[in-house]
């Protein structure tokens, strides 16, 4: 016989960062009565055929030899920090003396409550010296499993290439992960399963508070999120009920893919957003006492200067009866419970009028918060694609005479036939809704902006289309009415009004669409198949994890409090309860090919093929930030996955007979996004070429496009003027009371129109928790640990995406520097830093987190 020394690292459950002392205890005293945590090594070279033991198997089935058990040693001894900090043992393994290296282990926790399993190293194995094992997770009490928590050596195998006494057991842990579909899922299970959005209504609460399923069976397309198997409503079988408010941080998703301690500390400033939506009713009284409306542009600014206290009464009582103690712990911990008070955004730091200039607003479009959206124009004038039947003419109304004043000399047809017209569209996805908005308190029209591109590179306002549906009804087309820039008088104040117009319909569908929809609804199902289809093991599964961390839980929290029927996207974004629906209907046009950094810039008309220019790819707006910085983290993220994946697959037999690769992406396309299953533009996954555009492009939406959607929503949406996301009243008319009190006093009319005082307050406060970067954030080009895998090639060629990441970041500092590339900076003075790698934590408008985790 001879003894192996190991060494485990793990961390004890805990409240924020506060160990749990009474867990603690009686896991002492479970140590005492001999209730240890014990751990077996599995061999991969020893048969063992048996239907008895740790991990059962079917008989007949040939599987490594599980050692005897080995208990973690000194555990009450052992010192745990106050603080939550890692805690080591030693355990120490008697083994025959040919026993191969070790595979695999086995953990058994029979102890009140669970841990968090970081590694195991076993040191100075016979022949091998130092293996390591990255584990990650957490691991409950025995009683809790159906069958025990196995651990895999961080080698990476395709399935024929598993030892041939370890396939059982990777197999059977993938079929713990798939679950059997039913029942209400715990804390501890490591189930990974689909279901429908239809849990964002309550039904059994009132009737306006049911909302829409949202894919399968229904006229609501929609891509799978994680099941949770709660029950279904009352008043609605088809309706998953959901959980009170205050247990939303427990909404189940699989264990793991919970925050960590840090994430969960720092994220639990999110509370705020709880409180002022649980205390709705008293909030609105106390700013109706206070600021019903913002006057002025000044009258603004005092959100970044005074704050808003909470005053002393029954609000704080409810805080306290209805918020957990761990959130209230936050919560006092802020400035003198100021709840309003924030950093001042990057869009009015330097200036605080430079944001009205035409140049800012085209900019924007370019490298603001939402550059993924604006148009070649390809046809003068604009066309529809709506259905004549149902909605008429909707083609635009803007004529020759509407712009030709400021083409610079330019005739419509030249600068049409020169690519220098460009168009920010939103027209046809928001007519099919405007009847119904228009119905509620909230008044919007939809939007067309053409815009000319100049010869510095900016782009300067041509004209704004503002169109309602007809008034005898939706067949009748479209009633429109076109704005063109002017800088003084009354002019210059409808000018200002349509441009807000503008950026509300640009905000609405930014926060639905551009971001919730395509970067974290659509990513979902790709976590999901990855964990049920593929071992932890598989090269596949190495390479995307770092992309999959906290996707889950942010979206079922996203639900619980966010998206759901009444949440804060519902007040303070113009759709409103249609906001999901809506988001529904335009996930009809998502193409998965389409998401794609080069294939979206040649479907926009912003990019042509061209062999000779770098990437492939010729910009028609040299000067296009996003475009510019996207390729570069682009091309750099498909090196490294071709890198990556030529060295696991050296012919396109091994991907057609990988056979957890084949079922994964069937999964994913039949099941995660089932409602687009029978689409002909999937990716056929025969060849190497396949899985490299496959997860090239799942890894730059959950990182690089993520991140330059969401990390600029406080620098420019933190100062709602730039961005309002609401209008309550129409375009005043000429020869109305409106019209000439727009004329009299245009930043009260302005203010009137755009996002009003709550609203803006809880507008405010979200998008600066969105906006932010917890401690522990982990950049594209950063590894999540440094033995993430044994092979050599993969390890070195990852360090050489990491290298090409640094280099990028040096060239976007000396871009952001270079005076002639106005649009890096505007008059805002902003530098574009959105697809900048890697950030400090806080609010910093920059840093690329490998996942979409926020």
């Amino acid at each position: 016989m001879k003894m192996i020394i190991g060494k485990v690292v793990l961390v004890k459950k805990n409240k924020l960062d506060i160990n749990d002392l009474s867990s603690s205890a009686l896991d002492r005293l479970h140590e005492l009565v001999g209730k240890n945590v014990t751990i077996q090594l599995i061999s991969s070279s020893h048969k063992h055929q048996s239907t008895e033991g740790n991990l059962r198997g079917k008989v007949g089935n040939l599987r490594g030899k599980v050692g005897k058990q080995a208990m973690l040693e000194d555990w009450i001894t052992t010192v745990t920090p106050l603080r939550n900090e890692e805690s080591s043992y030693k355990v120490s393994f008697e083994c025959e003396e040919d026993t191969e290296v070790p595979q695999a282990f086995i953990i058994q926790n029979h102890h009140h409550s669970e841990f968090y399993l970081k590694t195991l190293t076993l040191e100075d194995v016979p022949g091998h010296g130092h293996v390591h094992f990255v584990c990650n997770s957490w691991v409950y009490p025995t009683k809790r499993y159906k069958k025990d928590r196995i651990f895999f050596h961080n080698k990476a195998y395709l399935p024929f290439e598993t030892p041939e006494f370890l396939r059982s057991y990777r197999e059977e842990e993938l079929e713990i992960l798939r679950g059997d579909g039913t029942g209400m899922l715990q804390e501890w299970d490591r189930v990974y399963d689909y279901a429908f959005y239809n849990d964002l209504g309550n039904p059994d609460k009132d009737l306006d508070d049911a909302r829409p399923v949202l894919g399968g069976p229904s006229e609501y397309p929609y891509p799978r999120r994680g099941r949770t198997g709660r029950p279904p409503t009352k008043s609605d079988p088809r309706t998953e009920s959901r959980l009170p408010l205050v247990m939303s941080l427990n909404i189940y998703v699989p264990r793991d893919e919970r925050f960590g301690r840090i994430k969960f500390s720092d994220f639990l400033a999110y509370a705020l957003k709880v409180v002022i939506q649980l205390l709705v009713p008293e909030f609105q009284a106390l700013c109706d006492n206070t600021h019903a409306e913002f006057n002025s542009f000044e009258d603004f600014f005092k959100l970044y200067e005074g704050g808003f206290k909470l005053p002393e009464g029954p609000l704080l009582k409810r805080i306290r009866e209805n918020i957990p103690l761990e959130m209230q712990k936050i919560l006092l911990e802020r400035d003198n419970d100021e709840l309003a008070k924030s950093p001042i955004p990057q869009v009015i730091k330097e200036d605080k009028s430079a944001w009205t200039t035409d140049e800012e607003f085209g900019r924007e479009m370019l490298a603001g918060v939402n550059p993924i959206k604006i148009c070649l124009l390809k046809e003068f004038p604009p066309t529809s694609k709506l259905d004549m039947e149902v909605y008429g003419n909707q083609d635009s109304s803007i004529k020759p005479h509407h712009i030709q004043k400021n083409l610079n000399g330019l005739q419509v047809n030249e600068a049409l036939k020169a690519n220098r017209l460009f168009i920010l569209d939103h027209h046809d996805s928001l007519m099919p809704y405007v009847r119904r908005i228009n119905a509620t308190t909230n008044k919007i029209y939809a939007s067309r902006t053409l815009l000319l591109l100049q010869n510095d590179g900016t782009l300067k306002p041509l004209a704004i289309e503002l169109s309602l549906p007809h008034p005898d009804g939706d067949k009748h087309g479209a009633i429109s009415n076109v704005y063109t820039p002017a800088e003084n008088g009354i002019e210059g104040s409808v000018w200002q009004l349509a441009k807000a117009y503008v950026a509300v319909n640009d905000s609405g569908i930014h926060q639905l669409i551009s971001h919730w929809l395509n970067t974290h609804a659509v990513i979902e199902p790709f976590v999901i198949a990855a964990n049920r289809q593929l071992s932890v093991m598989h090269p596949v599964y190495k390479l995307l994890y770092p992309h999959f961390r906290y996707t889950m839980y942010i979206n079922a929290l996203s639900r619980q409090i966010l998206i759901n029927g009444g949440g804060v996207p519902e007040s303070t974004v113009f759709p409103g309860k249609y906001s999901m629906e809506m988001s529904s209907m335009l996930y009809k046009d998502w193409v998965f090919p389409e998401q794609a950094l080069p294939v979206d810039l040649l479907k926009r008309g912003m990019a042509v093929v061209d062999s000779g220019c770098l990437h492939g790819l010729r910009l028609l707006i040299d000067d296009y930030p996003y475009a510019v910085d996207g390729l570069e983290i682009w091309s750099a993220i498909k090196s490294w996955v071709e890198d990556y994946c030529k060295f696991y697959y050296k012919n396109n037999d091994i991907i057609q007979n990988d056979t957890e690769l084949q079922s994964r992406w069937k999964e994913l396309r039949e099941e995660g996004h089932g409602d687009k299953k029978h689409e002909p533009w999937w990716p056929k996954m025969e060849t190497c070429h396949d899985l490299i555009d496959v997860c090239t492009t799942f890894i730059w939406v959950a990182s690089a496009l993520h991140a330059s959607v969401n990390f600029g929503q406080y620098p420019y949406t933190g100062y709602l003027p730039n961005r309002p996301t609401l209008s309550r009243r129409f375009m005043p008319k000429p020869n109305t009371p409106e019209y000439e009190e727009l004329r009299e006093n245009p930043e009260k009319v302005f203010f009137k129109t755009i996002t009003p005082h709550l609203q803006s307050l809880l507008g405010i406060a979200l998008v600066e928790l969105l906006s932010r970067h917890s401690s522990d954030e982990v950049y594209l080009g950063q590894p999540e640990c440094p033995e993430w895998t044994l092979d050599g090639e993969p390890l070195r060629a990852f360090e050489k995406f990491g290298k090409k990441i640094k280099e990028i970041e040096e060239k976007i500092v000396k871009m952001n520097n270079d005076k002639r590339l106005k649009n890096r900076v505007g008059p805002v003075n902003v530098p574009f830093t959105l697809l900048y790698p890697t950030s400090e934590e806080g609010l910093t408008g920059k840093g690329i987190p490998n996942s979409t985790s926020i």
